[in-house]
């Protein structure tokens, strides 16, 4: 029985910070020497993140007389602890996954009512009462609504929300599952010169998307249907990526080697698994790709021989808005799906583990 996906919603911050401006910040907060500032503006280059979002900045910047210092003051002369970090969680992530939501429910024309099921998704934060809670008063949904929350699995895990939807869904035909992601990365930049930190400080960003699901294709005429998915964890690669509990936020690992080892253990693996799906490789016409960084994305075209203009949509996202973790892979699947070109679409996406997550659509 598929899931079929009645509506979707994005939200990004209001205020956003250029390339430029970005690397201000990091400038200030992570160089230790003359070369270091200088090498900043190439490591954000690399990235290919044009602009990004973030909770944290205090205005829009267009007036030309705030410095990064003055819009950004979270970040001061001393790394914030995680004790403040979590209360603008608490602070910010709620409003945005309000805007996600109330936009999914919106463009699937479905009720709050009628919501059965309530997952969330998000690795950069902790807060009890959480996000479910907040939007069970907010969206007035039912107070006997199943709460299911995804917590601390990285990049891949709307994947995981989306197949735990879909499980509730063939359970009971008359569920309608809310998903909603929701990211604050820019909670976590660290200081000090650490080169896998400084990266990461490059490529992550702020944002929530929402996805409203059901097995009734009578409840809309969403052409977005999700049909199977599945994962894999790669042998001798637990090392290469790590997000842990500091006294200065959440710190990311990311080495280097990922898109080598990822490169290395997809194409078999990901063809095995079409196999059982009875679906050539060949024959996937869209495909969304979680951008962790320009490397992953043009590993994964290389190794699996795809056009590059079917990773447009991944490059847009990681262009407009930065890798938001969990969240961007529904900002992707939400711009394929308005270009609906026929037939499987495939969405790929990773976290530590190394793990990979697949989902095999169809655009109907």
């Amino acid at each position: 029985m598929p899931l079929i996906l009645h509506g979707m919603g994005t939200a990004v911050p209001t205020q956003r910070l250029s390339q430029a401006e970005a690397v201000q910040v990091a400038r200030r907060i992570n160089a230790e020497s003359p070369e270091q500032e200088r090498l900043m503006s190439r490591i954000y280059q690399r990235t290919k993140v044009l602009t990004r979002g973030s909770v944290l900045l205090e205005n829009d910047g267009l007036n030309g007389t705030s410095t990064t210092k003055d819009r950004l003051s979270f970040y001061g002369s001393e790394s914030p602890g995680t004790a403040q970090r979590m209360h603008g969680y608490n602070t910010h992530a709620g409003g945005l996954s309000l805007e996600a939501a109330t936009k999914a429910l919106s463009d699937g024309d479905i009720s709050s009512g009628a919501i059965t099921h309530l997952i969330t998704v998000s690795c950069t934060g902790f807060h009890s009462p959480g996000i479910d809670l907040f939007l069970i008063e907010k969206l007035d949904l039912s107070p006997s609504v199943q709460r299911t929350h995804i917590g601390f699995m990285g990049c891949h895990a709307a994947l995981n929300g989306l197949r735990v939807a879909h499980a509730f869904a063939e359970m009971d035909p008359k569920a309608v599952v809310l998903v909603c992601a929701v990211e604050l990365c820019s909670l976590h930049m660290a200081y000090g010169w650490h080169p896998e930190k400084v990266v990461a400080n490059a490529l992550f960003a702020d944002g929530a998307a929402a996805v409203v699901a059901s097995s009734d294709p009578s409840l809309s005429d969403q052409s977005l249907v999700l049909r199977r998915s599945g994962s894999t964890v790669i042998p001798d690669s637990a090392d290469l990526m790590q997000w842990e509990i500091g006294d200065h936020g959440f710190a990311m690992g990311l080495s280097p080697l990922v898109p080598e080892k990822v490169g290395a253990a997809l194409l078999p693996w990901l063809r095995d698994w079409l196999k059982d799906q009875s679906i050539d490789l060949e024959a996937v016409t869209s495909w969304a790709v979680h951008p962790g960084g320009p490397r992953i994305l043009s590993t994964c075209a290389e190794v699996l021989s795809l056009d590059p203009g079917l990773l447009h949509e991944s490059r847009g996202i990681l262009q407009d808005h930065g890798n938001m973790s969990s969240a961007t892979i529904l900002f992707i699947l939400d711009r394929l799906r308005r270009r609906s070109t026929p037939g499987p679409c495939l969405a790929l996406a990773f976290g530590p583990g190394l793990s990979a997550e697949v989902a095999l659509f169809d655009f109907e």
